[in-house]
């Protein structure tokens, strides 16, 4: 289980989004079948892992850092249709989705309905 240790200076934002972080990941275990796909979300740029935490290993990625022409809404969503195809191709069909924290809204819903359109089940 994880813990928290924080510093004077660490904003309350962060302090909300990590404690919601914990209470999620205490329900919300990768295993062989149901593989966890994790979100995190920069100012920039989001990215997504499929792992399993059972052997502690990251099956699956995407993130945007390659991709220039797209922002946003839209961005997510390719990113959330490309892991879901890299996905698929390793015949992971079911997933658990962990929001790692952040409120399911804007860019976090479009990675997930994108990955839940290219064919992930969550």
């Amino acid at each position: 289980m994880m813990k928290l240790k924080f510093r004077k200076h660490t904003s309350e934002r962060k302090v909300n989004r990590l404690t919601k972080k914990i209470r999620i990941r205490k329900t919300v275990k990768g295993t062989d079948e149901r593989p966890r796909l994790c979100v995190f979300r920069s100012a920039k740029h989001i990215y997504a892992q499929v792992i399993n935490d059972v052997s502690g290993q990251t099956l699956v990625s995407a993130s945007s850092l390659d991709v220039k022409d797209k922002s946003g809404k839209e961005l997510a969503k390719m990113i959330g249709a490309e892991v879901a195809k890299k996905a698929l191709q390793k015949n992971i069909k079911n997933v658990v989705f962990d929001r790692n924290g952040y409120i399911y809204h804007g860019r976090v819903q479009s990675l997930a309905d994108g990955a839940r359109e290219a064919g992930l089940n969550f």
